[in-house]
């Protein structure tokens, strides 16, 4: 695909144990629904075409012919799909059972991968009937009349996408193979599972699979044994997961009776851009890895319509939409105290000015400054707020900055530049009526020299307020408001500034503040650089000037996080909004 996404899917079909032509049907029936969704790669669980819990009935030949069997109808009618799905089966080779993933594509069977580690413990017995892959004596088998690649050191590949399968008991082990997948290359990591339910032993399933997708900065498909399965000793849930780098994308409805697809649209190119940032993927011999130890199996997949059907694409990313956001405001909010403390402690100084404007970014360097000296031990006094009250000033964004800073006992001080202004103006035979650039920037400039003067009276730090959104753009005036001497919000992005003024009215700040922030964050963003309406109201409002932030905060993240390309950008833009 043009942008590196990949339509994949975990199955959950509905089984009946032994009864392989029966679970041949349901997974034959589910690879038809697949391709019809536009499904590129599809998974089933672990034995999906005799059923995970078949105990001695494994060593029945009669079970492991019909297995076979099944497995020639589904190769048959995969030559109406485009798509590669990957079934569970037992497989003989030589004197040794294993426990297999077999890839299928077009009519081919691309490899067969047998089950690393095997479970003997607890409630399970499987080395009673496989061996573990070790255990082959050839790196081919013979299959539905085709010679195909066998062992676990086969690997995928597709253009970039590049795929791997481990088997159930794998992903606990301490080193996963999938973890050497990864250092190889591989980018969608496939696990056919048959795990039952124990109490908490779903969330710790999950945290391995959103764990081991983040290690490796992979996708990982999860695809578990369901219902069917369940016996008087086990229960199954059909668990069906999809991750990417450590984010859960899509889930199954467990303890279902009816067969589930779970798909999503995994994002290859943002997998590999990770990697290409993490420097520890190209240093293989650390991880005792040398040379080439997978054999890579080439297969060609149709690319699909260029859509996004399934994958959220969140429109505010620097903001998380779910019960996250108060623990990144946290996080947040104390990195920016932290930093500013260091820099009190490092420099000597004790003392702070900001500009205070009433609007969002003033708000938020100045919440900053007031908990680094509470932390610090510091009176709050030693922070100057200063605000500055132009020719666009309105009267809410002037209480606000008032009230703000006596209800949070600082320093306060008024300095009207409106008459310093006019005189610049005459120095340089400015017109004031001409509202241009020179009428504007004369105020930010003005209102920065009388913050560093302050600064150099009061032997302090100017703590600045222009955030990431504001640097990013050029949206400030050089030499004027994109000057200080320690700058609080330049990792913060403009839609995040409002979320973290409400999260500290709420959580980290005096009561008695928190009507004031609130105003504060309802306020239309603005330089206040012109004259209010004949209302009284802010005029200039910067998102009718420069577009909305959110969609600034938008591209810049894909533009920096990730390098995305605009055309890419756009197409993801297209779907979150």
């Amino acid at each position: 695909m043009e942008f590196g996404f990949y339509r994949v899917a975990a199955a959950i079909p509905s089984v009946k144990v032994a009864d392989c032509r029966y679970n041949t049907d349901r997974m034959i029936s589910l690879m038809h629904q697949a391709g019809e969704k536009g499904v590129e790669l599809l998974c089933f669980p672990e034995l999906s075409v005799t059923a995970y819990t078949c105990g001695d009935l494994f060593h029945q030949h009669t079970l492991l012919d019909e297995a076979k069997k099944q497995l020639e109808r589904m190769v048959r009618e995969s030559l109406r799909e485009s798509l590669l799905f990957i079934v569970g089966m037992p497989v003989v080779q030589g004197n040794c059972l294993f426990n297999c993933a077999v890839f299928i594509h077009h009519g081919t069977i691309l490899g067969v991968v047998p089950k690393t580690f095997l479970p003997n413990y607890g409630e399970f017995y499987e080395k009673r009937w496989f061996s573990p892959a070790g255990d082959r004596t050839e790196n081919q088998i013979e299959l539905c009349g085709q010679q195909v690649p066998f062992g676990s050191d086969l690997l995928f590949r597709s253009g970039d996408l590049v795929v791997g399968a481990e088997i159930c008991e794998d992903l606990w082990v301490p080193v996963p193979p999938s973890s050497k997948m990864v250092m190889e290359g591989a980018n969608l990591v496939f696990n056919l599972s048959a795990s039952n339910e124990l109490i908490g032993k779903n969330a710790y399933l999950q945290s391995l699979i959103i764990q081991q997708s983040a290690r490796g900065i992979t996708a990982y498909v999860y695809a578990s044994a369901g219902h069917g399965e369940s016996s008087t000793d086990l229960v199954f849930a059909g668990n069906g997961y999809i991750a990417e780098n450590g984010v859960m994308l899509s889930a199954s409805h467990r303890f279902s009776d009816d067969e589930q697809l779970i798909i999503n649209e995994i994002d290859i190119q943002r997998i590999l851009i990770s990697r290409h940032k993490n420097n520890s993927f190209a240093d293989k011999p650390a991880f005792g890895i040398s040379g080439s130890i997978y054999r890579i199996i080439p297969f060609s997949l149709l690319s699909a319509k260029e859509t996004l059907s399934y994958r959220n694409v969140d429109p505010a990313p620097f903001v998380p939409s779910d019960a996250t956001l108060d623990e990144h405001c946290e996080d947040i909010f104390a990195i920016q105290v932290a930093g500013l403390a260091k820099r009190l402690q490092h420099t000597g100084i004790r003392k702070v000015v900001v500009g205070i404007s009433g609007g969002l970014d003033s708000t938020l360097a100045l919440l900053v400054a007031v908990k680094t000296f509470d932390r610090l031990g510091l009176p709050r006094t030693g922070i100057t707020g200063i605000t500055m009250p132009g020719f666009g000033t309105t009267d809410r964004t002037y209480r606000n900055a008032m009230d703000m800073m006596k209800h949070l006992k600082v320093s306060v001080r008024e300095i009207r530049i409106g008459e310093a202004c006019n005189q610049h103006f005459k120095d340089i035979g400015h017109d004031p009526a001409v509202r241009d650039t020179v009428y504007e920037n004369t105020q930010a400039r003005e209102r920065t020299q009388i913050l560093m003067d302050v600064a150099n009276q009061e032997n302090a730090l100017v703590l600045g307020t222009g955030d990431l959104s504001e640097l990013a753009l050029g949206w400030a005036t050089y030499n004027g408001d994109h000057m200080s001497m320690y700058g609080v919000n330049a990792g913060i992005p403009k839609t995040l500034v409002k979320s973290l003024i409400l999260w500290v009215a709420s959580y980290r700040i005096e009561a008695s503040s928190g009507k004031i922030l609130a105003d504060v964050a309802d306020t239309p963003v603005s330089p206040e650089l012109l004259p209010a309406d004949v209302n009284g109201n802010i005029a200039q409002k910067t998102e009718e000037i420069v577009g909305p932030y959110v969609l600034h905060d938008f591209f810049l993240y894909y533009t920096f996080r990730f390098g995305f390309s605009p055309s890419k950008i756009f197409f993801l833009a297209q779907r979150a909004f």
